[in-house]
């Protein structure tokens, strides 16, 4: 093993963090690691937050400093994109022409924006939000007397929204359906969150047509169906994300939603893994296949996949489906899928802004929701674990440990 050449495609947080746990697993081959971006890995949550709030540059968001690579003899090659992989001659084909022969692949190629088919869109203050050059590009134009609007009430477009505020822009949202976040909470909790970005002063609109992007040579206004034109000076769009899946496609490697892998991140191809938002997996908690758009799981997922790639002995990677985001001074986390739910338990002050909610079915709990109540999270957790029915009042009562009834 020593002796064999790993290659990484995809130089993100899922690719780097690959890259760490292969060196942490002792694996004492070679490692080379593929950027498209001309930044060493980052993380990229604080894109959207504190990067745009900030004057902070990547050194707050990097993995690990430039040095470390050499350090850990990893070949990182930025600016670098691999155009076609040849599975039979175990080849990566560079950009620059250039070829790298593997003896295992790892794919951890991310996703891109999902655009928006609009006339305008292609305007300069029209923008999207996915890497460190969008968010510098975006920020430079966050001045106190900016109009801002931001397409999509999803997490992108309302951290954006928040940070847009801190900024001091003059902020409006505009969401297609008629609750924020409708697939990630129940709409009681995008209730909330409508109400806490009024309450900061953001223009929040639902349920609205955009017809188009108007301007010449700049932005000038964002054009309703049935309603007003919105001013703007500044365009965010966020409605989601694609699956960087071509590679994999054209070299014969299964995809569907995303590149289709087993349990412990292999691909249809045994030479080949994959990681992170391009990868579709099996997940034990929900019983089905799912693509994961998270910070969290493009961590974990990858260094499980490495460690698979580089040991002895596989274990499947599992998740609970835990992410968050942050808006204001709010924080808001999310634990399992809320889906099929039959009952809503609350714990907290919901007055106070500050709680936990509780999806069940049949009893048993199948997502979780705290809000500024994180403290929370890691007994729900362990509750969500054991696959146990829960008496509601239990649940309801901040007199009731949580950590005691995961227990048992």
């Amino acid at each position: 093993m020593s002796n064999e050449t790993i290659v990484i495609v995809g130089a993100g947080h899922a690719g780097g963090r690959a890259a760490q746990a292969m060196r942490a697993a002792g694996f004492a081959g070679s490692v080379i690691l593929i950027g498209e971006e001309a930044y060493e890995p980052y993380e990229r949550p604080p894109l959207s937050k504190e990067l745009l709030q900030t004057d902070d540059g990547l050194e707050r968001a990097r993995l690990h400093e430039p040095a470390w690579y050499e350090e850990h003899d990893i070949e990182l090659l930025t600016g670098q994109a691999a155009t076609a992989i040849d599975t039979g001659a175990k080849t990566v084909t560079l950009t620059d022409g250039g070829t790298l022969t593997y003896d295992k692949l790892l794919l951890t190629t991310g996703a891109r924006v999902r655009e928006l088919p609009l006339s305008g869109a292609d305007l300069p203050e029209v923008h999207y939000l996915r890497d460190y050059d969008d968010t510098q590009a975006i920020r430079a134009r966050l001045t106190a007397d900016a109009r801002v609007v931001v397409i999509g009430g999803g997490f992108i477009g309302l951290e954006c929204a928040a940070s847009s505020r801190a900024r001091g822009c003059a902020v409006t949202v505009l969401e297609a359906a008629d609750r924020l976040m409708g697939r990630a909470v129940a709409p009681e909790v995008g209730k909330h969150f409508e109400e806490l970005h009024q309450g900061h002063g953001v223009d929040l609109r639902l349920g609205v047509k955009i017809k188009s992007i108007d301007g010449y040579g700049k932005v000038a206004s964002v054009v309703l169906e049935d309603d007003d034109p919105v001013p703007a000076d500044l365009v965010v769009i966020g409605i989601g994300i694609v699956p960087n899946v071509e590679l994999a496609q054209a070299a014969g490697i299964a995809c569907e939603n995303g590149i289709t892998v087993d349990a412990f991140g292999r691909t249809s191809d045994p030479h080949v893994w994959a990681a992170g938002d391009v990868a579709n997996q099996p997940n034990a908690f929900l019983g089905r296949r799912l693509r994961l758009e998270s910070y969290q799981n493009a961590q974990d997922q990858a260094m499980a996949v490495a460690r698979n790639m580089v040991g002895e002995e596989p274990a499947p990677y599992e998740d609970t489906l835990w992410v968050w985001s942050d808006q204001y001074d709010v924080n808001l986390q999310m634990l399992g899928m809320p889906e099929g739910y039959d009952e809503l338990v609350w714990r907290g002050d919901r007055a106070a802004g500050a709680f936990t909610l509780f999806y069940l079915a049949d009893g048993k709990i199948v997502a979780v929701n705290t809000v500024n109540s994180g403290r929370d999270m890691g007994a729900c957790k362990r509750l969500i674990a054991t696959g146990k029915s829960f008496d509601p009042a239990q649940l309801a009562d901040p007199e009731v440990k949580l950590i005691k009834l995961a227990k048992g």
